[in-house]
């Protein structure tokens, strides 16, 4: 009985996406350190078991499954050096399969991210992934390797001169949404914002994110045409300092006055009507432009965030504002500034005003 069969032999390195993800979330029980070294890969097979994969041939899965295991474990020196990658010649792969590593292999679970916004991207944050991989239900595994990659990019586009987000597509090979997601990561742990008090947990990473780039945008040396090293992750001290000339605003009776009859008189009849405008001015004023008047000081600045719930959305929540009252309320307190013709800080009131409103809004879940 003869046996036909057909070979074909190629140097193209091939990749499971399934089993690279599964390599991804942790399914593996101990690291493989040499081609030759036998890995645990149990729960990686397991897992394609139940997808109905192996057709009955486990022996032949589990060799897969290690194969491909010795593959990703050999490939990730270079995925943490996309550079490299591209310019070695012994994984023979497409540029298409590239992108897809890359971009896996740096994703992120929000979750986890989540848990850690804010936080130092120290050893001592990384001793903590324990109790953070069980809060954010995610493999420990994994939740180092997302540790290790933010650190990673934390390090080197730091003090990079240009834009955030292109330097890390740059020098990542990333999607620019990933991109902008790592430069929110990026700017919160260079500025320490605090987000893990309780009454904060309702936002989402997405909101930060959001936040982090209207912050960039308007509030970084980068958005003030500095030439500094790190132009969009410190935010413009010197703005930071002018911002303290806002305090008339509330000081100067005469001001606080015309600004809350114009504002009040811009809103009258389009906001709900149990929406009292006339009792809650002045705090609400108060609130916004002393969190403007205290970030020239360090700690100030990591409150950022947790001020504008206290002092802004806490209060127009407890009245059941809707988020269109917020969004006509703050447009009517922005626009209304600029009538007021003893008032000298129009730019700088517009470029606080615009990145505060923007925030607010995002951060205002009804």
């Amino acid at each position: 009985m003869s046996l036909e069969m057909d070979v074909f032999v190629g140097n193209t390195t091939l990749i499971d996406e399934e089993v690279y993800q599964l390599w991804l979330d942790g399914y593996s029980d101990s690291p493989l350190t040499g081609y030759g070294t036998i890995q645990t890969v149990d729960n990686a097979v397991a897992k394609r078991e139940q997808g109905g994969v192996t057709g009955g041939f486990v022996d032949l899965l589990l060799s897969d499954t290690m194969d491909q295991y010795r593959v990703f474990y050999r490939l990730e020196r270079l995925l943490q050096s996309p550079d490299k990658l591209s310019n070695q010649l012994l994984f023979q792969i497409p540029p298409s399969m590239q992108s897809v590593l890359f971009e896996r292999y740096y994703n992120f679970d929000e979750a986890f991210v989540r848990e850690l916004l804010g936080k130092k991207l120290s050893k001592g944050t990384k001793k903590d992934l324990d109790d953070i991989s069980i809060k954010a239900g995610v493999s420990l595994r994994s939740c180092r390797r997302q540790f290790d990659n933010f650190k990673r990019v934390f390090k080197v586009v730091e003090e990079m001169k240009g834009s955030l987000v292109e330097n890390v597509q740059q020098h990542f090979l990333l999607s620019e949404k990933l991109a902008r997601d790592y430069s929110a990561i990026v700017f919160f742990a260079n500025n320490r914002f605090e987000t893990g008090k309780k009454k904060m947990l309702y936002l989402t990473f997405e909101d930060f994110a959001f936040c982090a780039e209207q912050l960039i945008r308007s509030w970084t040396l980068g958005a003030a045409g500095s030439v500094a090293d790190d132009m969009d992750v410190d935010l413009d001290r010197e703005f930071l300092q002018d911002l303290k000339d806002l305090k008339v605003l509330i000081s100067d009776k005469d001001l606080l006055d015309q600004h809350k009859g114009l504002v009040c008189r811009g809103v009258r009849g389009k906001m709900s009507t149990h929406c009292d405008i006339e009792g809650n001015f002045k705090g609400l004023s108060r609130g916004l432009v002393n969190i403007a008047t205290k970030l020239m000081h360090s700690k100030d600045v990591r409150d950022f965030f947790i001020d504008l719930v206290e002092k802004f959305i806490e209060p127009c929540k407890s009245d059941h504002w809707s988020s269109e009252d917020v969004q006509l309320f703050l447009l009517q307190y922005t626009t209304s500034a600029h009538a007021l013709g003893t008032f000298r800080h129009q730019v700088l009131w517009e470029r606080y005003m615009v990145t505060i409103r923007s925030c607010i809004l995002k951060m205002y879940h009804d």
